[in-house]
């Protein structure tokens, strides 16, 4: 059974910090002597407690001074290069934690303007109350479900290309020629110059359209 994950921030009760110190005191001295022992490296720790005149040290007193001499015998750039301080973990944790909400967002945004899209091809939702940024988004979507309708194609023509079979010659003609009628009829009625969509507005904040797009009458 997985362990519960555990809130990183400070235990008020004094009897609950005390205990959860002492088992990761013995957690960490643990986790040392594996890495020193598994990966053959040098290692040391070094704890302070608010309750202990002096801090606590693993292996002992004199490894621990080998290990850091020769820490100290490195260049400045050498020592703080992989360092890492509390207010630094918690920026990069933060930083991540943005980082994962944008692309959340992204994807939900995308979501939601390919059901907005279906929608209006069914008749069943308007684009009267649009705003240019729904617009703009709902033509991005557009041209990537054209994109891929043209890449199938390409596919279907490079398998079949070669054959000298008519009929299927005349079946992968006839798919070209429905999926033409589709985008030609109107079934993507706001496609209008999406060619000029070279990135994701999504995440690059692409090009704006400029005018008004209003969905023909769908005609399943």
């Amino acid at each position: 059974m997985a362990r519960k994950k555990v809130e990183l921030k400070y235990i008020t009760n004094d009897s609950k910090r005390k205990a959860t110190l002492r088992k990761r005191k013995s957690g960490l001295t643990k986790k040392v002597d594996e890495i020193s022992t598994l990966c053959g490296v040098d290692a040391c720790a070094i704890i302070y407690t608010p309750d202990e005149p002096r801090p606590e040290v693993w292996p002992s007193p004199s490894e621990v001074n080998r290990v850091v001499s020769r820490f100290k015998e490195m260049p400045e750039l050498e020592q703080s290069k992989k360092m890492m301080s509390q207010e630094s973990f918690l920026r990069q944790r933060i930083q991540k934690g943005q980082d994962q909400l944008k692309k959340l967002k992204n994807e939900n945004r995308k979501k939601e303007m390919n059901n907005l899209m279906f929608q209006s091809l069914a008749g069943c939702q308007s684009l009267d109350n649009a705003t240019m940024i729904d617009l703009n988004d709902l033509a991005w979507i557009i041209d990537q479900n054209i994109k891929e309708v043209d890449k199938q194609i390409s596919k279907l023509q490079g398998q079949e290309g070669t054959s000298s079979n008519n009929n299927g010659v005349a079946t992968i003609n006839g798919e070209q020629a429905q999926v033409d009628n589709i985008i030609n009829g109107g079934v993507f009625p706001f496609v209008d110059g999406a060619n000029n969509f070279q990135n994701d507005p999504f995440v690059d904040g692409a090009n704006i359209f400029q005018n008004d797009y209003r969905p023909a009458p769908f005609d399943p």
